[in-house]
């Protein structure tokens, strides 16, 4: 559905650009000094910092959001930008592993994996990889959690949470690989113990001239972890569980569905059912097959549920929520490992790049206006947690972050928010920054704790059209819509709207025929595994 123009904040509600350039002077002297508050020493945290426009835009708000209520003396900063990375000759990545093992909370901006291009551009000594692998292993990743970003007061895509949790490790992010010509793959797995027997775990001739071989592994050991994070998460955000795999045609996939069954029926199952969680469907925890869940994601735009998955699904199926919500910008990416000990560590950072377009544009000395919304729910999430790790001072840091994080909200809710989400008339990236200082700093001046939005009417419904990357083709819109106006008098009547759902995979199913399509999908992925394997024969 197109939001009305209505619901998008007026241009006369908004302060005038005049108005914003003269509250960006007033502040950049100083203006949170009327509020003085002692900054509050925050415990041990590591700060990685990025490139490009999300680096930018970090400093600005560290320098005005921060540094004038916290003292953060006691965090270890890595950079891990590029020439950073390559004059140190990646030391810097392996320490800011190490430092994130020992403290356990750790924000990150984001990075950029430098390509060939890039490497002869920055004069770099070779391309490095991405730090994700590092980080991962390094600190026993277990899932990589994302989940949608809500405003209350402003509707976006989804109306509830929409939580995920994608298998950190394994799958084709760890594969090994080369090219092939004619000839016979045999892979062959030795135990560790090498009295005991080797065995071939697959052997296949390859016919064609040119071939890619490619071998990776699923670790199962961290499921029974994962799940253990998945339901707690879900019960604590009142949505309801789906395990989602392709296990019907991967049968190693059977694995994590066991085990991720395992782990609910023992644990959780009946605290679900308390909650009524489980009443519209089935009773129990439900399997979605991997193509199911695409086509759900789309039509489930309530939310109110979660999916855990492997590492390739999760990473695909999140980019589609990201879009569905609204935009990457729009969901969480926080990494959990663990300590030897069982303490989680825990990575936050924001699920969308550098914005390099934006840098460019930056560096041109043309204006921007970087939305920082998914980068500062990261970094305050990464303070409340090293806060839980070292509570000596949680209740002054929590009340620091949720005035924070209220006072951004606020931006949005009033029209002061970036272009993406006030549109041509929002702030800048500079007096975005400085509209939220000066809120935030009344807030942390205030007597008690925070203040926080309760209020559940909706006031402001961001068009899609004010996104940067907005790239609608209404032409080809119209083309889609003069197909089904079947009497051609410019609306759509039910009769027709239902054609449409159909034909583009919107429409909702009842339960019983949803339980049928999904055996009859399971039915002809089983026929294709069959198929499969009698043509390798």
């Amino acid at each position: 559905s197109h939001p009305s123009s209505s619901t998008a904040p007026k241009s006369s509600q908004r302060p005038s650009r005049v108005m914003l350039r003269r509250v960006q002077l007033r502040a950049f002297s100083g203006h949170s000094r009327a509020f003085s508050v002692a900054p509050t020493k925050a415990p041990p945290m590591v700060y990685i910092s990025g490139e490009e426009m999300s680096r930018y835009t970090m400093e600005l708000i560290m320098d005005k959001w921060v540094k004038p209520f916290v003292d953060t003396s006691d965090w270890e900063h890595f950079d891990l930008s590029c020439r950073a990375r390559d004059d140190s000759k990646d030391a810097v990545l392996h320490g800011a592993v190490e430092a994130g093992s020992r403290i356990g909370a750790i924000f990150k901006e984001p990075t950029v994996t430098p390509t060939e291009v890039q490497k002869k551009r920055l004069g770099l000594k070779k391309a490095w990889g991405s730090p994700n692998g590092a980080m991962r292993k390094g600190w026993n990743g277990i899932t990589i959690s994302r989940d949608t970003i809500h405003i209350p007061g402003i509707e976006l895509g989804f109306k509830r949470p929409v939580l995920f949790e994608r298998h950190a490790v394994g799958g084709e992010y760890g594969a090994g690989w080369a090219p092939v010509s004619k000839g016979r793959v045999l892979t062959t797995f030795f135990p560790e113990d090498m009295a005991n027997q080797a065995y071939i775990v697959d052997a296949r001739e390859v016919k064609d001239d040119e071939s890619a071989v490619v071998v990776y592994h699923n670790p199962l050991d961290n499921v029974h972890d994962l799940a253990h994070i998945f339901f707690t998460r879900c019960l604590e955000a009142k949505v309801v569980p789906y395990v989602v795999t392709k296990k019907t045609v991967f049968k190693w996939q059977e694995g994590f569905w066991v085990r991720m069954k395992e782990v609910f029926d023992e644990r959780y199952k009946e605290k679900f059912l308390a909650a009524g969680l489980l009443d519209g469907c089935g009773k129990d925890l439900q399997h979605l097959i991997s193509d199911a869940a695409t086509m759900q994601i789309i039509r489930w735009t309530n939310g109110g549920f979660g999916m855990a998955c492997h590492n390739y699904d999760g990473d695909m199926l999140t980019d589609e929520v990201a879009q569905v919500h609204r935009s990457p910008g729009f969901i969480t990416s926080n990494l959990i490992g663990k300590k030897d000990d069982g303490t989680l560590i825990k990575e936050f950072e924001a699920s969308h790049g550098t914005v390099a377009d934006l840098w460019e544009m930056h560096q041109r000395g043309e204006e921007t206006s970087m939305n920082p919304l998914g980068m500062v729910v990261a970094l305050v999430g990464a303070m409340d947690h090293a806060a839980t790790l070292h509570p000596a001072n949680k209740a002054a840091i929590n009340k620091f972050t949720v005035s924070c994080r209220e006072a951004m909200y606020d931006a949005f809710r009033t029209g002061r928010g970036t272009r993406d989400m006030s549109g041509p008339e929002g702030n800048t990236t500079e007096q975005f920054v400085e509209t939220v200082a000066e809120d935030l700093a009344r807030r942390m001046a205030a007597e008690g704790p925070p203040v926080v939005w309760t209020e559940e009417k909706v006031v402001a419904k961001p068009s899609r059209k004010f996104r940067r990357n907005y790239e609608l083709d209404e032409e080809g819109m119209r083309a889609v819509f003069d197909k089904f106006d079947l009497d051609g008098d410019g609306s759509i009547c039910f009769p027709e709207f239902l054609e449409m759902a159909q034909e583009v995979g919107i429409a909702k199913i009842k339960e019983s025929s949803a339980a049928t399509l999904e055996g009859r999908r399971a039915r002809k992925a089983a026929r294709q595994r069959d198929e499969a394997k009698e043509a390798q024969a």
